[in-house]
């Protein structure tokens, strides 16, 4: 009789969050949270959008925080909300904590990369770099998991909103692409991150 050494398991590789009902009031509570602000902004009005980033400006350094919070106009939310309900909830699948760290770490490197190469002069709100941030999170996070379910919704995910990629090129003028660039690779970053934490946790569990 022989002994053959246990396989760590890897971790599951999930489409949907373990807990839809709370992504949904998550993710649901976060774009109200948009709508609210935006409104608050059209009524008083608040010219809350001086609020976002102003590049290789100290003064608009705060705004890497407060972006994506803010729209240039109710035309810019509306056309922000589709990818990021859907997209919110599906980077949700490893549950609220990972979301969390994922989307912070968007947050940051879309806002640096912004307040870095942006055009100066400019301020720039939207949560557009979010959007494409866990776009690429989806896209990519295959790659490292080698998950066929992950592989599938990445597909799926490319086919519907590929074209959303273009955004990262220089173009029209009134839209940030240093914030769509920043915001993807933030995706890519976190994505790896991830994975160097599920490989950690493989074998820790070896061990």
């Amino acid at each position: 009789m022989s002994t053959v050494p246990v396989q760590p398991s890897k971790p599951a590789a999930r489409v949907l969050p373990p807990n839809p009902l709370q992504a949904l009031i998550v993710v649901g509570g976060f774009a109200a949270l948009l709508y609210l602000i935006e409104f608050v902004d059209a009524v008083l009005p608040a010219d809350l959008d001086q609020f976002g980033i102003i590049a290789r400006d100290s003064s608009g350094l705060d705004g890497i925080l407060w972006a994506p919070l803010l729209h240039a106009g109710w035309a810019h939310l509306v056309s922000n909300t589709l990818p990021l309900l859907v997209l919110a909830f599906l980077a949700m699948a490893n549950g609220l904590a990972q979301w969390v760290a994922v989307t912070a770490t968007i947050w940051l490197v879309s806002g640096v990369g912004v307040w870095l190469t942006g055009d100066g002069g400019t301020v720039t709100v939207g949560a557009s770099g979010l959007c494409f941030g866990w776009l690429l999170f989806l896209l990519v996070r295959g790659l490292f998991t080698r998950s066929v379910l992950h592989i599938a919704l990445a597909l799926v995910l490319l086919g519907y909103w590929g074209t959303m990629l273009f955004g990262v090129l220089p173009g029209d003028p009134r839209i940030s692409w240093q914030g769509h660039l920043f915001g993807a690779l933030g995706g890519i970053l976190a994505a790896w991150l991830v994975s160097m934490g599920n490989r950690s946790v493989t074998k820790q569990a070896a061990a």
